[in-house]
């Protein structure tokens, strides 16, 4: 049986503030929305802009690169994988479930304007891993 594959690659805009909380086991958790956009025309060649709002997880390490430099209106790129959680509501019995998109690598890209619309406030951190820092990366480091 062939093995399947379940990635997600998103580029996209922070639609409010991360939630952080930790697990019974002390494992920071972070949820956010993560807006993506896309502009087509259609039969009289009106352009139209479609936004999606993803649900957007990430655990450890991840949650805390989330925590301390992710806020609203921040450009992210992601990687990461579809999961589905169901639940069942504890006052109505309902069954609920969500998709989310659980992050295996982030980068926080600069967008240009941040929340206080000053262009210089913008930072490029690139956290592909919990063991890679970009700061230790020099100028004379790059072959061209």
């Amino acid at each position: 049986m062939a093995q399947g594959v379940n990635k997600v690659t998103l580029l996209g805009y922070v639609g409010k503030a991360p939630e952080i909380r930790a697990t019974a086991g002390g494992t920071i958790v972070a949820n956010f929305s993560l807006a993506t956009s896309e502009r087509f025309k259609d039969r009289e060649g009106k352009v139209i802009e479609r936004t999606e709002r993803h649900n957007v997880v990430a655990f450890a390490r991840t949650a805390e690169i989330v925590r301390d430099y992710v806020t609203k209106g921040t450009l992210l790129y992601i990687e990461g994988k579809l999961e589905t959680r169901s639940w069942d509501d504890k006052e109505s019995g309902r069954k609920n479930s969500r998709t989310q998109i659980a992050i295996s690598r982030i980068n926080i890209l600069p967008s240009g304007t941040r929340n206080n619309g000053d262009a210089s406030s913008s930072a490029d951190a690139t956290v592909p891993d919990a063991d890679y820092d970009p700061t230790l990366i020099q100028d004379s480091d790059i072959p061209f």
